[in-house]
């Protein structure tokens, strides 16, 4: 049983809250802060989960990502009690898909008309790289990766950043996830008719499609003796990890769950438990019609029917790389907590769907909680957190 890696610290940014317990408070409340886009001029008018009131130290001129990513960074390091890294290798692990390197629309539109623009968007693209934006930004000593696995992305560099340590490779590392509102996705995602003109409702009979949001997740992991050094413990820890491509479709899921079923199974025997030791799941739940009838099937077929089961989208909207870094997040606050929110948005139950998401705050009493991602491409993921 894997005990070894601690979660020492938590840090997230979202629609849902400026900070962990911002987001939490929205939880308990069943409060959804979405609305139409701010950011940038469009015609669609799509509900979006947006960031708002990012704090200044945190905003770089068309670089959000990396300052969403900054500030669940600062946040999940003070919370930690990680000041002085010059005795440990730290490793930064981040996933993303947008990476502050789509914004560069008015370098193509003016290179095509005139053969020529300024090379401001360029720069800003070589500088996008979320972990080495951050690694240099705290002088970190350790391998830096950034992971691009569609919406799997944060969930698979927390998976990484657990092999890292695992394997010796550093003391401490700094995973999770991070993406902005953009103009792209938010017309990519329109033209395959996946965005609902309504508030997401995962796991509804009458589910439309997603909501996009923004945002960043990031956990400390550091192994024991990193933090008796430090002197400093933790009740959490990163228990298991697996993923799997199942390479059916280049954006739907395998109608069987294979990838899914098989990530969800290597990280229950990466923790060394059984199904039956999971007290909830943070499930994906896109609120579309394939990834919820698929994902609830799956769930339902592995953890029984009486699986308490919730989608936090809800409340975040789909943030692409950041979503495995703030579910993440959200997981390991409900352990510590003992409690989850009603999966907001959930009203009808689906007769395809065997489970019933959660309808009311509830309370947990456990010792292992699992969250799960699926993304285009057949990319699966599932991590395993654990409360001493």
């Amino acid at each position: 049983m894997n005990k070894k890696i601690l979660i020492t610290g938590l840090g997230a940014i979202s629609a849902a809250g400026n900070n962990a317990a911002e987001t939490l408070a929205s939880f308990r409340v069943a409060k959804r802060n979405a609305g139409q886009v701010t950011l940038f001029e469009t015609p669609l008018r799509y509900p979006v989960f947006e960031v708002r009131g990012l704090p200044g130290e945190f905003y770089l001129e068309g670089q959000r990502t990396l300052g969403l990513a900054l500030g669940a960074v600062d946040e999940a390091m003070k919370n930690a009690r990680l000041n002085d890294l010059s005795d440990f290798r730290v490793g930064v692990c981040l996933g993303t898909t947008v990476a502050s390197q789509l914004n560069d629309l008015e370098f193509y539109k003016s290179y095509r008309d005139t053969g020529s623009a300024a090379m401001d968007s360029v720069n800003r693209y070589l500088k996008g790289n979320p972990a080495e934006f951050i690694s240099r930004r705290i002088k970190a000593k350790g391998p830096s990766l950034t992971v691009v696995n569609a919406c799997s992305s944060g969930t698979d560099a927390i998976g990484a950043a657990l092999s890292w340590l695992n394997n010796g490779l550093c003391d401490i590392a700094i995973a999770g996830g991070a993406d902005e509102m953009n103009r792209i996705p938010l017309c990519g995602f329109g033209s395959l008719g996946i965005v609902s003109m309504d508030l997401c409702a995962p796991f509804d009979r009458d589910r439309k499609g997603l909501n996009l949001g923004e945002g960043a997740g990031v956990i400390i992991l550091e192994t024991k003796e990193s933090a008796g050094k430090r002197g400093i413990s933790s009740d959490l820890f990163l228990a298991g990890y697996g993923s799997s491509s199942d390479a059916y479709h280049l954006t739907a899921p395998h109608p069987e769950g294979t990838g899914l079923r098989t990530s969800i199974k290597k990280a229950l025997t990466d923790a060394g438990i059984t199904p039956g030791e999971i007290c909830f799941v943070n499930a994906h739940g896109t609120a579309t019609p394939d990834n919820d009838l698929v994902e609830g099937n799956v769930l339902a077929d592995i953890f029984g029917t009486h699986l308490k089961m919730l989608s936090t989208k809800g409340f975040t909207g789909h943030t692409l790389g950041a979503a495995g870094g703030l579910e993440a997040v959200f997981t390991a606050a409900g352990l510590r907590e003992g409690w989850i929110p009603a999966s907001a948005g959930f009203e009808n139950k689906d007769d395809a769907i065997p489970l019933i998401p959660l309808r009311e705050k509830t309370n947990i009493i456990g010792r292992y909680a699992l969250s799960t991602s699926l993304a285009f491409g057949g990319n699966n993921a599932a991590i395993v957190i654990g409360r001493l």
